[in-house]
Order: C-alpha cells, then sequence, then structure tokens
C-alpha cells in the first residue's frame, strides 16, 4: 500500500443493547440489539448514505451484525461477517454489572479497573491479547481496500483499542473519550497505521429517545 492508497475507515460501535443500560457486561455473549439500538441503527443508516461506503465488514454478534444490516440495507450492500472484530471476551465477568463482578472478584476487579494488560478474567482474554487481536484484525481488513471507505460495526472495546492505536495511547492511559453507541468514528490507514481524523459524530442520533423505537 502507497501512501497514495489510504484506506478510509468508518469505524462504529453497534447500537444499544438492553444490557448496555445495564451497565452489564457482555463480552462474547450474543446479545441483541434494544428497540433503542435498532432506531439509533436506522439514523446511523441514513447518515451514512452517500459516505461513499464501498465496503462493510462486522462482528459476526449479534448487535453489532444488526447494527450493520440496517446501513447494509440502506447502501444496497452486503455485510462481510470477520469474527476477529468481536468484543473483548471476558470469560466469567460476563453477564454480570461492574458491582456484581466487584463484590465477587474484588482483587480481580481491581486488575480489570486499573487496566493491567496482563490480566484476564478466567476464560477471558487479556487487554494485551484483545488489543493486539483487534487492531490487527482491523488492519488487514483495511489494508484489503486501499483507495476506499471501509465501514467497521464492532464493539466499544474494540474501538478504544482503534482509538488508542491511532492517537498513540498506552493500554494503560485513562479514557478520556467518548465510545458512543451507534456513533461514527473516522480514521486512515495506510503503511504508517492508524491516523485519527474524527471522533465520535453523533449528530444523527440528536433528539433520538426510547420514544422514537417503532420501525
Amino acid at each position: 500500500m502507497g501512501l497514495d492508497q489510504v484506506t478510509s475507515l468508518l469505524a462504529v460501535r453497534h447500537g444499544e443493547t438492553a444490557w448496555n443500560r445495564e451497565t452489564r457486561i457482555q463480552g462474547q455473549l450474543d446479545t441483541p440489539l434494544s428497540p433503542l439500538g435498532a432506531a439509533q441503527a436506522r439514523r446511523l443508516a441514513q447518515a451514512l448514505d452517500g459516505q461513499g461506503v464501498d465496503v462493510i465488514y462486522a462482528s459476526d454478534l449479534a448487535r453489532a451484525r444488526q447494527t450493520a444490516e440496517a446501513v447494509a440495507q440502506q447502501l444496497g450492500l452486503a455485510v462481510q461477517l470477520e469474527p476477529g472484530l468481536r468484543e473483548r471476551g471476558f470469560g466469567l465477568f460476563e453477564g454480570l454489572t461492574w458491582a456484581e463482578i466487584e463484590t465477587r472478584w474484588p482483587a480481580e476487579s481491581e486488575r480489570w479497573r486499573r487496566r493491567d494488560p496482563q490480566f484476564a478474567a478466567q476464560g477471558g482474554e487479556s487487554l494485551q491479547d484483545f488489543y493486539a487481536r483487534a487492531v490487527a484484525a482491523v488492519e488487514a481488513l483495511a489494508s484489503r481496500h486501499p483507495g476506499q471507505t471501509v465501514l467497521i460495526v464492532a464493539h466499544g472495546g474494540v474501538l478504544d483499542c482503534l482509538y488508542r492505536a491511532a492517537a498513540r495511547q498506552s493500554l494503560q492511559a485513562a479514557r478520556t473519550w467518548t465510545l458512543g453507541n451507534a456513533s461514527i468514528n473516522r480514521l486512515l490507514y495506510s503503511q504508517s497505521g492508524l491516523t485519527l481524523v474524527g471522533w465520535n459524530d453523533d449528530n444523527h442520533l440528536a433528539g433520538l429517545s426510547l420514544d422514537d423505537t417503532a420501525a
């Protein structure tokens, strides 16, 4: 890929799920969009119409797939599923709220909250391994489409990894950026890696509420 063959990336977190609202850890459990999440996906699809998207890749988990399918229907494209875009595996933590995790496993919870790169909940991924997996997956997809615009529909953890890679932030740096459901995040990919262009564009979601959930 030469310098004249930059790939434009539109990276999107899936629409809201009921578990997002409950602060319940989803990880790689296959939870669907809530009615509000589905409405967010429809708004996202309208916002991306005319943005020149050439190809759509999504995590194969339902919440990301459903979000991507709403966009694909609007744009007349197919969704290509990529397991490498899945959320971090949280093992025993999955299905529990942050408070429940802290109560059951206080020592493990503390390591998790302070972003210990080597910590992995039993049956889950370490932050270090997850970061390597997520960034490699996105860069591999981007490298297939030089000069094109690629939509990536994934998860909050994946988006966090992409921000850190593009902004050259360490894994242990405190998060100061937003990871909004169905917001649009813009990056470029070239031989030198990822570059940040714009983050958390959610203008298309303005005014959207639980009252706006009809198909």
